[in-house]
Formats: C-alpha cells, sequence, structure tokens
C-alpha cells in the first residue's frame, strides 16, 4: 500500500454524532417525555421487585433472589443507554466521544450478555426445582445461587472484550455519524472507512454461538420442566407451576426475538430504521414489560409488593 492510502486509511476520529431519531423540535421534546416516563416506570417496576425479595424473609430464596438480581441487572441496562438518549433529544450536535462511545457500547453489550447468562440460570433453577425437588434444596442453595450469580457478571463482562476491541481498532477517517441512537456494532462497522468483513464475521459468530448456546439451553430446560409438569396430578400444582414458568419464558421470548433479529444475521443486512426499531424494544421496552409480567403471574409477588406498599404508608402516617 502506497504512503498515501496508507495515510487516509489510518485517520481516526475523536467523537461521534448519535443521529437518533431526526425530527421537528416538537416530536423531540414529545420522545423525550414518552423516554422519560418509560426510564422512571422501567426503574420504579424493577426496585419494587428488589424491595419486595429484600424486605420479605419469605422471598430469600434461590428463585427470588435470581429474580432481584435480573430487576437490578435491567436498572443498570437500561441505564447505559436511556439517560445518554434522552440529552441527545434536548441537543442540537448530538455528539459522544470516542471513548464514551465505546465504553456505552461495551457496558451495554456487557449487560445484555449477562441476562442471557442470568435468564440461563433461572431455567436451571426452575428445572431442578420441579423436575428434582427432593433434590432441590440441596442441589440449588442460597450460596450457590450467589454465585451464579457473581458468574453471570464476571462472565459477562469478559465476553464481549473481544467484539469491542476488534470494532474499536477499525479506521473511521473523517466518518462519525452513527445513524443510531446507541453505540451500537452494526452502524460503527460501518463507518469503517475500509471493508471490515473479517471483523464483522467474527462479532456475527460471536454473538449467534452466545445467544444460540444460551437460548438451547433454556428451551432444553423447559422442555423438561414441561414434561414434569404434565405429569403432575394436581391441576392446582400444574397451575402453580405453569404460571412461575410462564413468566419466565415471556421474558425469554421478548428478549431473544429481538436479539435473534438483529445480532445473529449479518449486521450490514439490517437497514438503519430497523435497528433502531428493534434496538428500542429489547433495549428499553423489554426491561418496562419485565417486572410487569413477574409480579402480575406471581402471587408470592404481589403480596410482597403489597406488604411493602403497606409498610411505606405506615412509615408516612408515624
Amino acid at each position: 500500500m502506497k504512503n498515501s492510502e496508507r495515510s487516509n486509511h489510518s485517520g481516526s476520529v475523536s467523537e461521534f454524532i448519535l443521529l437518533g431519531f431526526p425530527s421537528s423540535w416538537k416530536i423531540q421534546i414529545f420522545l423525550f417525555s414518552l423516554f422519560s416516563i418509560t426510564y422512571i416506570l422501567t426503574l420504579l417496576g424493577n426496585m419494587s421487585i428488589i424491595c419486595a425479595v429484600n424486605l420479605d424473609q419469605r422471598l430469600h430464596t434461590p428463585m427470588y433472589v435470581l429474580l432481584a438480581n435480573f430487576s437490578f441487572l435491567e436498572i443498570w441496562y437500561v441505564t447505559s443507554t436511556v439517560p445518554n438518549m434522552l440529552v441527545n433529544f434536548l441537543s442540537k450536535n448530538k455528539i459522544i466521544s470516542f471513548t464514551g462511545c465505546f465504553l456505552q457500547f461495551y457496558f451495554f453489550f456487557s449487560m445484555g450478555t449477562t441476562e442471557t447468562f442470568s435468564l440461563s440460570a433461572m431455567a436451571y433453577d426452575r428445572y431442578h426445582a420441579i423436575c428434582r425437588p427432593l433434590h432441590y434444596p440441596t442441589i440449588v442453595t442460597l450460596q450457590k445461587c450467589i454465585r451464579m450469580v457473581v458468574c453471570c457478571w464476571v462472565c459477562g463482562f469478559f465476553c464481549y472484550l473481544l467484539p469491542v476491541y476488534l470494532i474499536s481498532q477499525l479506521p473511521f477517517c473523517d466518518h462519525n455519524t452513527i445513524d443510531h441512537f446507541i453505540c451500537d456494532p452494526g452502524p460503527l462497522i460501518g463507518l469503517s472507512c475500509v471493508p471490515a468483513p473479517a471483523t464483522e464475521i467474527t462479532c456475527t459468530v460471536f454473538n449467534s454461538v452466545l445467544i444460540f448456546c444460551t437460548f438451547l439451553f433454556i428451551t432444553s430446560s423447559y422442555t423438561l420442566v414441561l414434561q414434569a409438569v404434565l405429569k403432575v396430578p394436581s391441576a392446582e400444582g400444574r397451575r402453580k407451576a405453569f404460571s412461575t414458568c410462564g413468566s419466565h419464558l415471556a421474558v425469554v421470548s421478548l428478549f431473544y426475538g429481538s436479539i435473534m433479529v438483529m445480532y445473529v444475521s449479518p449486521t450490514s443486512a439490517n437497514p438503519a430504521g430497523t435497528q433502531k426499531i428493534v434496538t428500542l424494544f429489547y433495549s428499553v421496552l423489554t426491561p418496562l414489560f419485565n417486572p410487569l409480567i413477574y409480579s402480575l403471574r406471581n402471587t408470592e409477588i404481589k403480596k410482597a409488593l403489597k406488604k411493602v406498599l403497606r409498610s411505606m404508608k405506615l412509615g408516612q402516617y408515624m
């Protein structure tokens, strides 16, 4: 390669512009209000589950510890992207630094990866609770549950180091406008001023292996759970088991359905509009729905939430 060509390809950028949702000022204000309310409700919903599990001694079991951890994860998951998106709605330049962009990329996808591992841990817990009920108290202890939670976080934050590193090493030259509301790998790879098929294929293979391995583990666990539930003679027992597992399966369907659309196919195959809508669904709306799904279908959580509300009311009157 000639020196002039090398210099053109080695150029870099110090900041990116996140276009977000280009529209008139009135629509930007409307979107800011809408997503602010969504963000606040997401925080309140997930914090309510954490408080309910923490304050009710009856919920200090592996199943609910995993659920509280999942809600804690969801809070940071949305916080990694939504506040910056809200600022951009009110900003004219919509600038994010190079370092800030890749930090957002790393934390958002690391927590997304942690979420896949957490959902797998929850499926593992339900498998032993329903398929091996006599051995469950000795297999899934509270100490083992805490170790699984720590392992999910450590593995989640370790796994995405390679994709982030590979994409950060691409030459962007003067291309710094990202047609998205977050620093997503697809648009970032598209900004490279030289083709990067190896990086794109590596990221696609990495995402596919991660998504399908955890998804197959979860579906296999619940196939065995379903077989065990159908053998339960009591209709009430079957209803309770289906209620508990149904909440988890609904969350799994929402999360995996959207991320498979985005990250299993090559990133260049998804138009910018599709990327924004699908990302918006799994990064903003799914964390809002999850507390509703778990609280509406779980009697113990509803009782604990009522207990928390009563405690808060008594505290106000004292």
